[in-house]
């Protein structure tokens, strides 16, 4: 066996791993505080993918001005979607909500389409291009650091929600709405920030993997191997969101490498199947215990 190729595959499986587990952040911080599953989380992706685009190359901003206004759009489109979609539907079944994101998700991708047209396009680069060795190992530029980028902004996502006043009534609600109310949290703002944090994390997502592999309307696919990852994970555990990002990035670059490309959706798929069946809660997640 070549050590040094399994070594180069491995390196280029947790890189990717890292901006599964990015964009998982953002898909389990909505679950944690609203319990909703947000299956378009590929296509708030692919948005802040798109508006990044808009501000740099149609509007022609400077970097630093247009991913920041990127992420802020994204932000305001998930405060708007928390506000008429999901907030109406407070106390009705859950799968009434997951249809309604079902439904966003394919709204989105026909804005996109509108707007933009289905056309492939090329984000404007904005990371460094020399080659990165490890070792005799060969990582793609845009691949380290996109992964790079993408671990930094979780450490300071979590730090903020860890020590901020906001991120506090977050992870108090997200704990125990009931008692959330009780000491004077206002539950439905906490829902909106949660959405809003979300969909910028997301954006922030969006771009960098726009960067490394371009952008169009098909886009929010990515967010499928995010579901898997998530559901693998732990629904609701940010440890979970962030393992089951590399672990499933690892399981990727391998099938495609030893397998081919066409079995790296089958082999994550197995995996989940696999820890379904050993776990029904994910790795990490929390079991609910029901009493009759």
């Amino acid at each position: 066996m070549d050590w040094a190729y399994l070594f180069e595959i491995c390196l280029t499986g947790l890189s990717g791993g890292g901006l599964y587990a990015l964009a998982a952040l953002a898909f389990v911080m909505v679950y944690k505080a609203t319990r909703v599953v947000n299956i378009a989380i590929g296509e708030l992706l692919m948005v802040g993918a798109y508006l990044f685009f808009t501000f740099a190359a149609t509007f022609a901003l400077p970097l630093w001005l247009a991913i920041p206004a990127a992420v802020l759009g994204s932000g305001l489109l998930g405060a708007v979607v928390e506000r008429t979609m999901i907030r109406p539907l407070l106390g009705e079944p859950p799968i009434s909500v997951f249809m309604v994101t079902v439904g966003l998700g394919s709204v989105l991708v026909g804005l996109v389409e509108l707007i933009w047209t289905a056309d492939q396009r090329r984000l404007p680069d904005f990371m460094p291009a020399q080659p990165i060795m490890v070792g005799d190992a060969f990582l793609a530029p845009k691949v380290f650091w996109g992964a790079t980028i993408a671990l930094v902004f979780i450490a300071a996502v979590l730090l903020v929600f860890r020590f901020w006043r906001g991120g506090v009534a977050l992870r108090a609600t997200a704990s125990d709405q009931g008692a959330a109310y009780s000491v004077g949290i206002h539950v439905p703002r906490v829902f909106s920030l949660a959405w809003v944090a979300s969909s910028m994390i997301a954006a922030v997502s969006g771009i960098i993997v726009g960067s490394i592999g371009g952008i169009s309307s098909s886009m929010g696919v990515f967010g499928l191997s995010v579901l898997v990852v998530v559901i693998v994970g732990g629904l609701d555990s940010v440890l979970g969101a962030l393992l089951g990002g590399l672990f499933i990035g690892l399981v990727e670059a391998l099938a495609g490498s030893y397998l081919g490309g066409a079995y790296k959706l089958l082999a994550t798929f197995i995996v989940l199947v696999v820890v379904l069946m050993l776990r029904p809660y994910g790795l990490f997640g929390t079991r609910d215990i029901e009493r009759l």
